[in-house]
């Protein structure tokens, strides 16, 4: 059974950090492209970020290009989205997903597993 679970997700003042992570569990981790994705109320699912299967490559909207940085530890299942100079706007539920097809997308159809999320609300 594939598990996803987020951590780190919180309550931060406009123009702080937070780090969250993904770990991964039920799937062969290095095979898997991984994305993180948010959505605020009322709002579709946003893409944030994506690495592919060796950490090597990653893609980011310009929403948040140079602000936040996606890496991962293959030797620990985890991604991780450390995510700075946080505006009221980043506020929303983020969540981890994992693509074997796809190795670096910003569609979320293209992921096959997701987590169920870790709020991050930004204060201003």
């Amino acid at each position: 059974q594939v598990q996803l679970v987020e951590s780190g997700g919180g309550l931060v003042q406009a123009g702080g950090s937070l780090r969250l992570s993904c770990a991964a569990s039920g799937l062969t981790f290095s095979k898997y492209g991984m994305g993180w994705f948010r959505q605020a109320p009322g709002k579709e699912r946003e893409f944030v970020a994506a690495i592919n299967w060796s950490g090597g490559s990653t893609y980011y909207p310009d929403s948040v290009k140079g602000r936040f940085t996606i890496s991962r530890d293959n030797a620990k299942n985890t991604v991780y989205l450390q995510m700075n100079s946080l505006k009221p706007e980043d506020t929303a539920v983020y969540y981890c997903a994992a693509t074997l097809d796809y190795g670096l997308s910003y569609v979320p159809d293209e992921y096959d597993y997701w987590g169920q999320g870790t709020q991050v609300t930004v204060s201003s």
